[in-house]
């Protein structure tokens, strides 16, 4: 049976009579704050200011909420309220991941002597942090000086508070120096060991100041002993913890290290408003800190539960490693000059010839009609040979851009800031697309001619069609864009080179952390038999291009494997992409003599144009998503762009194209005249 709701003024009164325990009359309090939905945050100050009122002219109101909070303080332990809510905990991430959901399905009892069960218990609502967030500090601040604490005659509670905050402060004091000392901490910055480390220094400076504050305690004095050589130590912890996320570029980055650097991060923060919490000047309707620990407290326990937040908190840092990789990868495609925009035409095209024979390879497997698994694994691994073999003649495919000029750009914008507007920025992305035309362009001019000559090559040589005219006709159907999954199955590609372009960072960063290329010039047999010299070469390779590699080999494997998985799964998966999908229609043409009807041939063109923006869209998208999440930026940051590249496109729209012509040096000195 559902108690009904008492108004403000009843739940005051009951606060008032003491016939209930403290926690019991603060919720029911609590309960007419609460607004009727957490986005009515005007309701939510409105209820606050009601509060406020009531409080100004009923003092025995006032005397209530004080006792009754001072209350819940004196007869709770408080340490855990402090230490533990809104830390992530000494576990490892699938160990945290466990408990999780096992609470979830299974939630601890509520222990009546632990602040930090009451707490949860008296801001139950998993939304009651989003209301009391958006309160302005100028009414909590009212609210602290309507309360008239003065009027308050001194019961120890005061100290108890005091004493226990204390604890606080040196448990977490005793974490930072622990987590500050980690073998996964000291591997990406040696110098954490070292005798001036501030992680050394803390404990000994907090305890200085612990015993102080406590003798001061006992003595109603002023303490000698302040806080500010320990907030400049960690100031100098939170230095360290910079230049270890600035270090991982170079010695890589694992989830241990994420955690860790996150539960550094988190204690500092903790401890430092603790610290200007116990500043015996300290005024809550001066300094809002109290009230913004307030509600980090209860976000943490409303969200204690929450495993989209754990995923979210672990894979921040790895994400931005990952992504840092690949926006590195990104500047090499993108051409800045005329000069380089031939270059990526010509690795295009000699990409598109690969592709062809890869093309060619993939229908006589076909042919061989294998068992449905090895048929799917032969078809992966000519894709995913062809891949490496494009890789490592410096070849480009133009799908395989995206992913990583989506972190180049992430990276730009995270540079400029929010406000994005900026005509360099502007700049990079035009350049980002005329590079990404003409790859496509230099892709499909060659791929289709070369699929054709080896079409006609192996008519020639066997005297029959590499395919048959029924086979003709259902690669046709398949470019349909209308009648055939041409648009779905082309988003599983573009998925695909997205997920690629992960693994290629994500090696990258492995080959950086396991330190695979120093092991590699490192190995006694391989430096006798090609030599040291040879051997160092090798390992600068695999330090350069093992993420590529790797890459372009899953992605060859989810390639040739999607349409097996969807046969036995009996769903209708395949994946269709630009290149492969441009030297199908060549293979058609050839079976059909080059007779096909136009409607037929423009709507395979069209086709292919709607596959290939498919892979690009999809696979852009989610890189830059990923890009943008992992520097902690949103998709509207991204969205000034917009118009100011319409603008461009309007006025200029051969840019999108060409790059321009190179400037002579004769040109470039009288403008520079005069501008002067």
């Amino acid at each position: 049976m559902n108690k009904t709701p008492l108004s403000m003024d009843d739940a005051l009164r009951r606060l008032a009579t003491a016939e209930h325990p403290p926690a019991e009359a603060l919720a029911d309090l609590i309960v007419t704050l609460r607004p009727p939905s957490a986005r009515h945050t005007e309701q939510a100050i409105q209820n606050l200011r009601a509060l406020i009122y009531l409080l100004e002219h009923q003092p025995d109101y006032r005397q209530a909420l004080r006792q009754g909070l001072l209350a819940l303080l004196t007869e709770t332990r408080q340490i855990a309220l402090y230490t533990e809510t809104g830390i992530l905990a000494n576990e490892g991430f699938f160990t945290a991941l466990s408990r999780r959901i096992g609470e979830r399905l299974l939630p601890p009892p509520v222990r009546a002597e632990s602040l930090r069960d009451v707490f949860g218990q008296l801001f139950s609502h998993k939304n009651d942090h989003q209301w009391l967030a958006s309160i302005p500090d100028d009414a909590w601040s009212e609210l602290w000086r309507t309360l008239a604490w003065h009027e308050q005659e001194s019961n120890g509670s005061d100290t108890t508070t005091r004493m226990q905050m204390l604890e606080a402060v040196q448990v977490l004091s005793s974490r930072i120096t622990a987590i500050g000392l980690e073998p996964e901490l000291v591997r990406v910055y040696p110098d954490i060991e070292r005798f001036e480390s501030p992680f050394l220094h803390l404990n000994a400076e907090v305890m200085r100041y612990v015993e102080s504050y406590r003798l001061s305690l006992s003595e109603h004095t002023r303490t000698e002993e302040d806080e500010k050589h320990i907030l400049v130590l960690l100031d100098q912890c939170e230095d360290i913890l910079a230049k270890l996320r600035k270090n991982a570029a170079r010695y890589g980055i694992s989830v241990n290290l994420t955690y860790h650097a996150l539960r550094l991060a988190q204690h500092i923060d903790r401890l430092r408003a603790l610290l200007i919490l116990l500043d015996p000047d300290y005024d809550p309707a001066v300094d809002p800190t109290l009230f913004r620990l307030i509600v980090n407290l209860i976000e943490a326990e409303n969200r204690k539960y929450s495993l989209r937040d754990l995923f979210k908190s672990n894979t921040e840092l790895l994400a931005l490693q990952v992504t840092e990789h690949a926006g590195r990868r990104g500047e090499h495609y993108i051409a800045e000059t005329r000069s380089e925009w031939n270059g990526m035409a010509r690795a295009a095209m000699g990409a598109g010839l690969i592709v062809g024979v890869m093309a060619l390879i993939k229908m006589l497997a076909a042919r061989g009609h294998l068992p449905l698994l090895w048929e799917g694994m032969a078809f992966g691994l000519n894709y995913a040979i062809g891949f490496i073999i494009v890789q490592i003649l410096g070849f480009t495919i133009a799908t395989k851009q995206p992913a990583m000029t989506a972190a180049r750009i992430a990276s730009a914008i995270h540079t400029v800031g929010a406000k994005a507007q900026t005509e360099e920025l502007a700049d990079l992305v035009v350049k980002v697309l005329r590079t990404q035309f003409v790859a496509i362009l230099g892709n499909v001019l060659l791929v289709i001619p070369t699929a054709g000559l080896l079409a006609l090559g192996w008519q020639a040589m066997s005297g029959q069609p590499l395919v048959d005219a029924a086979k003709a006709q259902h690669l046709l159907h398949d470019l349909d864009p209308v009648r055939s999954l041409a648009i779905p199955h082309a988003a599983i590609a573009g998925v695909y080179l997205f997920l690629s372009g992960l693994i290629a960072g994500y090696y990258d960063n492995l080959a950086i952390y396991r330190r695979i290329p120093e092991r590699i010039a490192a190995l006694p047999w391989l430096n006798r038999l090609i030599g040291s010299h040879r051997a160092n070469r090798l390992a600068g390779y695999i330090e350069n291009n093992l993420g590529a590699l790797a890459g372009n080999f899953y992605f060859g494997m989810f390639l040739g494997l999607t349409g097996t998985v969807g046969v036995i799964l009996g769903l209708p998966i395949d994946i269709r992409h630009i290149t492969f999908s441009s030297a199908y229609l060549a293979f058609a043409s050839v079976t059909n003599s080059f007779q096909l009807p136009l409607d037929v041939v423009l709507t395979s063109l069209a086709g292919i144009t709607l596959i290939g923006l498919t892979n690009l869209a999809i696979s852009f998208g989610l890189a830059l998503w990923v890009a943008l999440r992992s520097r902690k930026l949103r998709g509207r940051d991204a969205l000034p762009l917009v118009p100011l590249l319409l603008r461009r496109f309007i006025r200029h729209p051969l840019q999108f194209i060409l790059p321009p012509k190179a400037v002579p040096l004769e040109d470039e000195a009288d403008k520079e005249q005069e501008a002067h």
